[in-house]
């Protein structure tokens, strides 16, 4: 299937603009392993005519043209936003499968989601003109108090690759619902769906300067734009080194961040469950999106009355998931998203084996095929928690097992990791189902299911997966500002002070 890549420069101030270096970065098909394009490399010198453009947007006519008018005004172009990418999904969702590898099915639903996001933010921009002069309640009668919502500023979008448009969406559309300005930095790894979003914009008349894209490389755009001292608050989602790294900059100007990391998160299966109906949420949570997902319930702890069945079972399920090109017809499993991850991958699947871990099923290239970065879904038995692929995060389609006998046996294993995004638990016993949920040490919990993500409710982690919300209510506040404004409304002065003599 012959998809053409537009040929796109950065997104400045509401046109397109050649890189200051005219530096360019090649687009690789992660299925084929061939360059099928390329997209501007954006270096520190492109980021300053950005931050620039951003921060004239922010204040133009006073604030009256974007960050002070209503929310109504700014919800019109986030659902002129919502309409053109309904309109154009089919394109996108091609676009974003042969550049992230993911299979066009899923690739498809991530468009509708990111419609969906949208819409859903213009709904909140509403109801911001609503809740603006808040009262508070005080005691005393001769003051009276309210609350102002207003935006942050300049914020800068730095976003990951495994749901390009998505998860930049997640940022992009609370931000502009609450009046923010912005620069969305993409991973240079997946940045082509980022880049039509520009088009999309100019297309629907936003305002020139209130959204810019700006695509490169981490340490020469990112780096800069995290550090850029108009810059008001940064929104992270990758991994939690990086993350670090930003927060250490930032806490130079005492910056806002909010970060969403990475995950090592756990899957327990009790003994009274579906076995079928348990194996598919257990592959479903690990291998969808070809298992690069931070979130991904990749520790599976199984009790041990049901795990020789079970691991038998979920075998058989692993061996129907068709791995292939992501434009053929039932494609479930693609490539990773590069030759780097691939390697690494692989190697956690070595070290594993080295250590003394058990190759159950899957752990190498699938024979079919000789081209591309896919790796079998791989599941791995006889594992410590000690060893590096029960620790740390994998990003990839590999589940590794463990048994336990009892529940508190369960949620000690659990919760023991640096981690805290997500978990699930499966069992058909409802009060047991609670009392795991609330025990897990996690910013997410999912029972009887794995993965379910809606733009309505609350997303993020504890622990070194980060911390902040993004989704629904609290993704809008993750831009926002809360200011009190109070006034004496007594006609008595205040007679603290003993006034003057009267003349």
């Amino acid at each position: 299937m012959a998809i053409h890549l537009p040929n796109r420069q950065l997104f400045i101030d509401g046109e397109w603009r050649e890189t200051v270096l005219k530096k360019r970065i090649p687009v690789i098909n992660p299925a084929t392993e061939q360059i099928i394009g390329d997209i501007p490399a954006a270096t520190a010198e492109d980021v300053e005519i950005a931050v620039e453009a951003a921060k004239k947007a922010f204040s133009r006519n006073k604030g009256k043209d974007w960050s002070s008018a209503s929310g109504a005004y700014r919800a019109k172009y986030l659902r002129a936003i919502a309409a053109k990418i309904t309109e154009r999904k089919s394109e996108l969702g091609k676009l974003e499968a042969i550049d992230s590898g993911k299979p066009l099915d899923e690739a498809l639903w991530d468009m509708d989601d990111v419609a969906g996001c949208f819409e859903y933010y213009a709904d909140l921009a509403e109801g911001l003109d609503t809740k603006q002069k808040a009262p508070v309640s005080l005691p005393m009668e001769t003051f009276k108090s309210f609350v102002l919502k207003e935006p942050l500023g300049v914020v800068a979008l730095i976003t990951p690759w495994n749901y390009p448009l998505l998860l930049a969406t997640w940022k992009v559309a609370p931000a502009l619902a609450a009046g923010c300005t912005a620069i969305l930095k993409p991973s240079e790894l997946a940045s082509v769906t980022c880049l039509e979003l520009g088009e999309v914009c100019r297309e629907v008349g936003l305002p020139p300067g209130v959204l810019n894209i700006l695509t490169g490389l981490g340490t020469e755009a990112g780096a800069p734009l995290a550090s850029h001292p108009h810059v008001d608050k940064v929104a992270f989602t990758g991994s939690t080194a990086t993350g670090s790294r930003i927060m250490a900059s930032a806490a130079q100007m005492v910056k806002p961040v909010s970060m969403e990391l990475g995950g090592k998160s756990p899957i327990i299966v009790f003994e009274d469950v579906d076995l079928d109906k348990a194996a598919e949420w257990t592959l479903f949570g690990c291998f969808w999106t070809n298992g690069q997902i931070c979130s991904a319930t990749s520790r599976l702890l199984v009790h041990e009355s049901i795990a020789s069945e079970f691991l038998d079972r979920l075998v058989k399920w692993t061996k129907k998931i068709k791995i292939s090109d992501p434009f053929e017809e039932g494609c479930r499993l693609g490539p990773l998203v590069s030759g780097e991850q691939y390697d690494k991958i692989l190697k956690f699947i070595a070290t594993a084996k080295s250590e003394g871990a058990t190759i159950l099923s899957g752990g190498d290239r699938p024979k079919h095929l000789n081209k591309g970065f896919f790796v079998e879904p791989t599941i791995i038995i006889d594992v410590t928690t000690s060893m590096q692929i029960w620790r740390e995060e994998v990003f990839g389609p590999v589940l590794c097992v463990k048994t336990f006998s009892t529940e508190d046996e369960a949620i000690d294993l659990a919760n023991d990791t640096h981690y805290g995004l997500g978990a699930a638990v499966i069992s058909n016993d409802p009060e047991r189902c609670d009392r795991v949920a609330k025990a897990f040490r996690t910013g997410i919990v999912w029972i009887n299911c794995s993965q379910p993500c809606f733009c309505q409710a609350p997303w993020g982690g504890i622990k070194r997966s980060g911390f902040g919300r993004e989704l629904g209510e609290w993704g809008l506040e993750n831009y926002l500002s809360v200011k009190q404004v109070t006034q004496y409304i007594s006609e008595e002065p205040w007679g603290w002070y003993k006034p003057p003599s009267k003349l």
